[in-house]
Formats: C-alpha cells, structure tokens, sequence
C-alpha cells in the first residue's frame, strides 16, 4: 500500500469560498478545518496568510480543531504581517507567529500545497 502524500494548506480568507455570505463560508472552513482534525492523514501544515489569520485568533469558530491538529503535531504559521496590520498579535490562540520565510519552507518540504 502507498504511504500517504504530505499535504500543506494555505487558508488566505477566513473561510472557504469567495463568496460575500460570511456564515456560509465560515460554515465551510469549520466543516473543512474539523474533517481534518479527524482525519488520520493531517496536513503536514497549515498557513494563514490575510484574513485566513482571524481563523487562528479571538472568536474564530474553528480553535478547537486547529488545537487538535496543533496537538497532532500539524504546524500551524501565522503570518506576522497580517496579524500586525489587521491588530490581532495580542488575539492568536492556537499556531506560532511567522514569517513569509517560514511558510515557504513550509510548502518545500512537501508533496503538495493546497491552496483554500
């Protein structure tokens, strides 16, 4: 049997989708980001670049199944540009501050980026 692909996703909206009805993306990047957290092949790691950073901080509806991937040992990259512009350093709840740097690394040590 083939051994599973290493997998970083990249989530750059709050959500997933690009449509305007915000319940309905956040709808479906809990159900994504919760499917998973209990799968038994999680990403390798998961970056948040622009708005995808408010997923990792204050009032984001998904911090629990981005803490159980962080405890699987999924790295979770927030990029500091983002978080600073948008005013949220002081608001992260879940995943480590990082740079550019960072996520590109990140994304050459894989298989495959997702991008959501």
């Amino acid at each position: 049997m083939e051994s599973a692909k290493s997998v970083v996703i990249v989530f750059k909206n709050d959500g997933l989708g690009t449509t305007t009805a915000e319940e309905l993306k956040h709808k479906l990047g809990a159900t994504f980001i919760s499917l998973m957290a209990d799968s038994e092949n999680p990403p390798r790691a998961i970056c948040f670049y622009t708005d995808g950073v408010r997923l990792a901080c204050d009032g984001s509806p998904v911090l629990d199944p981005l803490k159980a991937l962080e405890a699987q040992g999924v790295r979770l990259i927030l990029c500091t540009t983002g978080l600073n512009y948008l005013g949220l350093m002081d608001q992260v709840r879940v995943g480590i501050p990082g740079g550019m740097g960072d996520m590109i690394a990140a994304m050459w040590s894989t298989d495959s980026v997702l991008m959501v």
